[in-house]
């Protein structure tokens, strides 16, 4: 088998592997985090959560299956270690950005609910007062 098919099997098994495991661990530590965003409606945060995971494996998977080619053939065992090391660190820190920008975007959202929280009065009126005659 050519080194160049070697280095691709390797390469999609463990990128496939990596996504699915990133995607689990998001996706199980999330839900925690998602429920506390949503104001505890554990319904939505499931929904919100598998939407999350599908975008997650399509935007992965896809870019994954997009880096895949490569212009110059391996010669040698060392080329394979050299063009697996390139391109799984790429798949890499694209995982990480992903996984900041949805962190990001979600603590956004927590924040402007907490401050929404904090906007009510702790305690609803118990009672109405008419305005002043002199006033």
């Amino acid at each position: 088998m050519d080194r160049t098919v070697i280095a691709y099997v390797i390469y999609l098994a463990v990128s496939i592997g990596l996504t699915v495991w990133v995607a689990r661990t998001l996706s199980r530590n999330g839900r925690v985090f998602l429920a506390d965003v949503l104001h505890g409606n554990e319904k939505l945060a499931d929904a919100v959560n598998h939407l999350l995971v599908v975008g997650f494996y399509l935007v992965n998977l896809g870019f994954v299956a997009l880096y895949l080619s490569d212009d110059g053939t391996i010669a040698d065992t060392r080329g394979i270690f050299e063009a697996l090391s390139a391109k799984l660190g790429v798949v890499l820190l694209v995982l990480g950005v992903m996984h900041l920008g949805n962190v990001y975007v979600l603590s956004r959202i927590r924040r402007r609910g907490v401050m929404e929280r904090e906007q009510l009065p702790p305690v609803p009126p118990q009672g109405w007062t008419a305005p002043a005659a002199g006033a």
